[in-house]
């Protein structure tokens, strides 16, 4: 086995061991790394220089890869380099790697007048219409991963307003409902008549609860509401996570405290939204900033 190999193995077992990834994490990771190595040739250490990973970059900016997905692999070496740093290695220091500059097009989310229109798309008392409201809001306060949401049991206490939620890794955080979304919970569970433990149930087409939610019924469901709602793009779960976390960026939370909001293991992942709401930023000052002057 090559040096490089070998140490990437090492790094693995690191990942899902000492800091409980998950087995699905691990694969990305262990696909991203190794086509790096495939597609440069590195079997040593030695052959790990800042010429090297230059020279990969370039070919993924130049193929027909998202920045966001281009930003998934240099993550992934950026994390392998602080393991290999970490063991004692001498190698490129991990953080002269910058992640690539992420257009709003790679990122997709909705805006405003969008977002508003989504979620009054659920119309009228039933208990389809009121449960799909519930989804809409709880997505847009949580900013919750769509297996997460649909793993939700329904003994939560609203009163709080706090759910414990357990994320990648295995690893335990507290999301946050608004008083919007806690009153769709609500309305919701109040016209429920099962017993099942499941937050969102999945429904009969007569409107009867039969057990816990898809999350492919809930792509669909919020799909056909953006539909409804007009909206021209396809509408998907995670544009609503990405709504979470550039709204709280834009208004002033600092970068960690979304990152345990979202349950992101490196901060790496969360910075690829400041991109975003640099741009966000920029358009307000050019809008509000010193129009007297002009």
């Amino acid at each position: 086995m090559a040096e490089i190999q070998k140490l990437l193995k090492e790094y693995l077992d690191y990942l899902e061991i000492e800091k409980n990834r998950s087995p699905l994490t691990r694969e990305n990771y262990e696909r991203y790394i190794n086509l790096f190595l495939k597609s440069t040739g590195v079997t040593n250490l030695k052959d790990l220089d800042e010429e090297v990973i230059r020279d990969f970059r370039l070919k993924l900016a130049r193929g027909s890869l998202k920045k966001i997905t281009q930003g998934y692999y240099v993550i992934a070496l950026r994390q392998f380099l602080k393991f290999l740093v970490k063991r004692g290695y001498k190698v490129v220091p991990p953080e002269t790697i910058e992640l690539p500059k992420i257009s709003r097009r790679d990122i997709e989310t909705l805006d405003y007048a969008e977002l508003e229109r989504l979620m009054d798309a659920p119309k009228g008392r039933t208990l389809r219409a009121l449960r799909d409201k519930a989804i809409l809001e709880t997505f847009f306060s949580t900013g919750l991963r769509l297996s997460e949401l649909c793993n939700l049991n329904r003994n939560i206490d609203l009163k709080r307003g706090e759910i414990s939620v357990r994320g990648k890794g295995d690893k335990l955080r507290v999301v946050f409902l608004s008083d919007r979304a806690k009153g769709a919970i609500k309305n919701y569970l109040e016209k429920r008549e099962d017993v099942d433990e499941a937050l969102f149930a999945s429904l009969t087409k007569q409107g009867k609860a039969i057990g816990r939610i898809t999350p492919r019924a809930v792509e669909r469901m919020i799909d056909g509401r953006g539909r409804e709602a007009g909206i021209a793009k396809k509408v998907h779960p995670h544009m609503i996570r990405h709504q979470f976390a550039t709204d709280l960026l834009i208004n002033g939370a600092d970068l960690r405290s979304v990152q345990e909001l979202l349950g992101h293991a490196n901060i790496a992942t969360t910075q690829i939204y400041t991109h975003i709401t640099n741009k966000e930023l920029k358009e307000v000052h050019e809008a509000f900033h010193a129009r007297r002057r002009k």
